[in-house]
């Protein structure tokens, strides 16, 4: 399997399969059935159709994923109520770095809304349902409810015009703080299928296929983003955001990822994460 490279002929297959009315998915499962191996084969598809094989959604969930509009690739994309501009996009896995989602000020408003509001931050519970305090995440953090103030709504009807994707689909936005030495070790957004809690987290708006993590300061040092599999670190600076999307619940999408520890100052940052259905 290491030896099988994407060549002309492989994407100019893809292309007529495509242009004949099969669907990515369709097109992924017959390359796995001729003995591809799935990350190349997801690879040769996002090559040659700008996009992953989409993931099947379940009855009455949006289909395909949350994706800005980078068809002609302009370096400013309108957001509704406000110019963003791109300043990165890797097409596989896809990942898209903007610049000047938020104002400084509204970064300033978000901080000052959430600190009185913070906990210690907790993932999905080991071994059932609920959560609790990991020793990978040592941050602090809260959530807001969706549309909780006017500045919430104004940041959330933003995000879901930037990122195509319907507002009532997304979770409410995560605050987090990180003070010097604190870090999120590297681990994926999706929902584990064969988590204990998954079935019941699911009836909630089905798999996450997006996250958008907006940074709300610069610590004086430290605190990238980082994705292993792709060797990819983004630096933290204010009102600018990473955004990264995912079809499947799997390590094929190369969407691990992680928070590195705080060198110096602190690192404030909110998360939106994005479901294929209503997120209630």
């Amino acid at each position: 399997m290491s030896q099988q490279a994407i060549t002309p002929e492989l994407c100019d297959w893809i292309a007529e399969q495509s242009r004949a009315g099969h669907p990515s998915q369709n097109i992924l499962a017959a390359m796995l059935g001729s003995g591809w191996d799935e990350a190349i084969a997801r690879q040769a598809l996002a090559r040659t159709l700008g996009q992953s094989a989409t993931l099947t959604a379940p009855a009455g969930a949006t289909p395909g994923l949350p994706e800005p509009d980078l068809s002609r690739f302009a370096p400013v994309l309108d957001a509704g109520d406000r110019p963003v501009k791109v300043v990165m996009a890797l097409r596989q896995p896809r990942v898209v770095v903007f610049a000047d989602l938020l104002s400084g000020e509204e970064c300033d408003g978000i901080i000052a809304l959430a600190t009185q509001r913070l906990s210690r931050s907790e993932t999905v519970a080991t071994g059932g349902d609920g959560s609790e305090v990991n020793a990978a995440r040592t941050s602090d953090g809260m959530f807001f409810e969706r549309g909780e103030t006017a500045l919430i709504q104004r940041v959330e009807g933003r995000i879901a015009a930037l990122l195509r994707w319907p507002l009532d689909h997304g979770e409410g936005l995560q605050v987090l703080r990180y003070s010097p030495g604190a870090e999120y070790q590297p681990h994926y957004d999706y929902f584990d299928p064969a988590h204990a809690s998954t079935a019941n987290i699911l009836r909630r708006g089905g798999q996450r296929v997006g996250t958008l993590v907006i940074y709300l300061n610069t610590p004086a040092a430290g605190g990238s983003t980082i994705f292993p599999d792709i060797g990819l670190d983004v630096a933290p600076v204010k009102g600018n955001a990473v955004f990264f999307s995912y079809d499947r619940p799997h390590p094929a999408t190369q969407t691990l990822h992680g928070g590195s520890p705080v060198v110096e100052g602190e690192k404030w940052v909110a998360t939106k994460w994005l479901r294929q259905g209503v997120f209630n």
